[in-house]
């Protein structure tokens, strides 16, 4: 039986960048239709409304532009219905957005960070190893775009990605959650668009080093079959 992913969309890619990059939701069918051409996905805007169910095998939590502690009337909703989702055994992947939402409404913190932006491609660490990374790496690179950091793992989390300018930079929950900070979904010419949107609240430097950053390999498609290895996994 084929994978079902639901696509929980916090956000939309700006419409002048959807006929050249599609929205978020477009971006995810790819990148794991990359890996599993077989995968069936379901598609909500949380920002509308939560899912009427926890039907799939899984949910992917989006980027947002939004931070996951301000006062939005959509976010508690969303809240609720992880708790219900994890009630029911589904499994969770959290990206940008959803990883801090993971942590910061499951027992950690989320803040600002001292660093400011991050941009382009950023290098972690593959600090814990587990059965589900396959193919093993000993650091992962993916595009960024992120003004805010977990500063508080969850108590019953598990950091499997850590790197200088984000320390923790990606977790697992016990068997149903696994969170990043980068994009795995993300293609370096709609992370070249964005940052070119942003240039002026960026700041020259951090911008001129994101976009210098774009020559540096990726590992989108091998920490996508983590994400579904992990998934899978029992």
């Amino acid at each position: 039986m084929s994978l079902h992913l639901g696509i929980l969309q916090t956000d939309h890619v700006l419409e002048e960048f959807q006929t050249a990059h599609g929205d978020y939701t477009d971006m995810f069918h790819r990148l794991f239709s990359s890996v599993d051409a077989d995968i069936r996905f379901s598609d909500y805007d949380v920002q509308v409304a939560v899912p009427p169910d926890t039907e799939c095998d899984a949910y992917v939590i989006t980027g947002s532009k939004n931070s996951v502690y301000e006062d939005l009337p959509w976010i508690p909703p969303l809240v609720n219905y992880l708790k219900q989702v994890l009630a029911d055994r589904k499994k969770i992947i959290g990206i940008c957005f959803g990883h801090q939402l993971m942590a910061h409404y499951f027992g950690g913190q989320v803040a600002a960070a001292e660093q400011g932006w991050g941009v382009g491609v950023h290098h972690t660490d593959v600090v814990q190893t587990y059965p589900w990374m396959t193919p093993a790496l000993s650091e992962v690179g993916l595009l960024c775009s992120h003004k805010d950091q977990v500063k508080v793992l969850p108590d019953d989390a598990e950091l499997f990605l850590a790197g200088d300018f984000c320390p923790l930079a990606g977790f697992i929950m016990g068997d149903q959650v696994i969170t990043v900070q980068g994009h795995p979904e993300f293609q370096k010419p709609y992370s070249n668009d964005l940052m070119d949107k942003r240039r002026s609240l960026l700041g020259e430097a951090v911008y001129q080093s994101g976009k210098q950053s774009l020559t540096e390999e990726t590992h989108e498609g091998e920490f996508a079959r983590w994400l579904l290895e992990f998934v899978r996994a029992s």
